[in-house]
């Protein structure tokens, strides 16, 4: 009986197709890198303020992006910037898409290194996949593992990252209510939360600005309670929620808003301004 074996013929390249071939290759592989930059640059020069209000409104209606997801490949395109500065000897072995770089955002710029290192080995020298990194992350800060720095009180700025549930908190400050060993209990002017320790970042507040700051966030929570119904109300206390001091303003406007739903609140000038 006679077996037919299929032999495939490969057609030789030019050399100048050899270079563009690689160049198209490489374009595909940072596509998400390309993109992350171009959003860090949209965001951080405002461009989007000729047509929304809000970075997230418009990633969503100009490229029909979730609200967290532009800020993966934000956050993505820096853990590769990281990368090819500490790790030059091997810039060529680098993420190619953003589910693989999104677990090293949880840790340091020396960690990301030494994690993606230890995943290009065990997948043999290519690049290894999300779920792969995922594991050597988890790993990793397994036998890292560290007290947790915040302490009940403390006024942080979340950091939302991959938390559906801080969606459109970026910049909000929170209250530390309590500690536990991987995440704390949290404090907002529209509840509370409880978050990985990766999504705070100390605002560093002496206790009585930390004091002023959970005042404002008792008259915002009692505000809330009171006119939650009114859309104007909602974008005044979002607003609010990511001050931690009130200018004049601001204060005149809280005032406002609190005669309106009949709360008298005794609260001076000088209460709502930082030192």
């Amino acid at each position: 009986m006679t077996t037919l074996v299929k032999v495939e013929v490969f057609e030789s390249l030019s050399e100048e197709e050899e270079r563009d071939r690689l160049h198209l290759e490489r374009k595909v592989e940072r596509a998400f890198y390309e993109a992350g930059k171009a959003l860090q640059a949209l965001r951080n020069r405002r461009l989007y303020r000729s047509t929304h209000t809000t970075f997230e409104d418009y990633c969503c209606d100009r490229f029909g992006f979730q609200r967290r997801h532009p800020y993966r490949l934000i956050d993505a395109a820096a853990v590769v910037d990281n990368l090819v500065e500490m790790c030059p000897n091997w810039t060529q072995i680098l993420p190619t898409a953003e589910n693989q770089v999104r677990p090293l955002t949880q840790l340091g710029p020396n960690q990301q290194r030494s994690c993606w290192q230890e995943a290009v080995e065990e997948a043999g020298g290519k690049v290894p996949s999300g779920r792969l990194v995922k594991d050597i992350v988890q790993r990793i800060k397994e036998r890292t593992k560290i007290p947790n720095p915040f302490c009940c009180g403390e006024v942080c700025q979340i950091l939302p990252k991959d938390n559906p549930e801080l969606r459109g908190k970026r910049g909000c400050w929170a209250i530390v209510r309590e500690t536990h060993d991987f995440s704390c209990t949290i404090q907002l002017w529209d509840g509370e939360y409880s978050v990985k320790l990766e999504h705070l970042k100390s605002l560093e507040l002496s206790s009585a600005q930390c004091q002023k700051v959970q005042k404002l966030c008792d008259r915002l929570t009692r505000l809330r309670q009171m006119g939650s119904a009114d859309r104007g109300m909602e974008m005044l206390l979002s607003g609010l929620g990511k001050q931690t001091y009130l200018t004049e303003l601001e204060e005149k406007l809280l005032r406002t808003a609190e005669e309106f739903f009949g709360i008298h609140q005794t609260f001076s000038r000088s209460q709502a301004k930082g030192q």
